[in-house]
């Protein structure tokens, strides 16, 4: 099959459309980026791309601190919107009646109303061209208890959390497979 080559878009997905959590002493604001992901996993470390024009970006910078927050799909509309409306026209937490919940941070708050959160301290900075790179290290991780099942995991399938891939977002739903299934039926 020849395959139909496409301008430089980034097709590289699905991948988890994350609410990015900031704040400071005088606001906390949220951004929606696509360009989230694992990085390292000793320490634990993710990174967040963004815009040096974005709100967030200057937040994120001087405070050192992110919180990644993962949307349900049902909750598209807030995703959109955090990514498309900017926290200096308005308070976001405010706009969509989010509840903004302080973990082990100095500054960036969590988001109440996902399912998963995880605290990050930049670590490193890169400036890259079109967008900052903040590699920041996974202090502490938070799962809503509806997300738990009764061994105390987390069951995607009570979340079933957003995606997001070449501009459209969507839909997930776990497969019944986990790391290393088909060396287990070999054994």
């Amino acid at each position: 099959m020849i395959k139909k080559k496409q301008s430089t878009q980034i097709l590289l997905g699905p991948i988890p459309p994350a609410l990015i959590a900031c704040g400071n002493k005088k606001e906390n604001n949220i951004i929606t980026l696509a360009w989230v992901g694992v990085v390292n996993s000793s320490p634990p470390m993710i990174s967040a791309a963004v815009r040096p024009n974005r709100h967030s970006h200057d937040i994120i910078r001087d405070t050192g601190e992110f919180s990644v927050n993962l949307p349900r799909a049902d909750q598209v509309d807030l995703s959109d919107g955090c990514g498309t409306l900017s926290g200096r026209d308005l308070d976001k937490f405010e706009h969509f009646n989010l509840t903004a919940v302080r973990g082990t941070l100095e500054h960036a708050p969590l988001i109440d109303e996902c399912p998963v959160s995880l605290e990050c301290k930049v670590e490193k900075t890169l400036e890259l061209g079109s967008h900052t790179l903040f590699l920041g290290r996974v202090v502490s991780t938070y799962v809503s208890p509806d997300a738990i099942d009764d061994q105390g995991k987390i069951d995607f399938n009570r979340i079933s959390l957003l995606g997001f891939c070449a501009g459209s977002y969507l839909g997930t739903k776990p497969l019944d497979r986990s790391i290393g299934y088909t060396k287990k039926k070999q054994d």
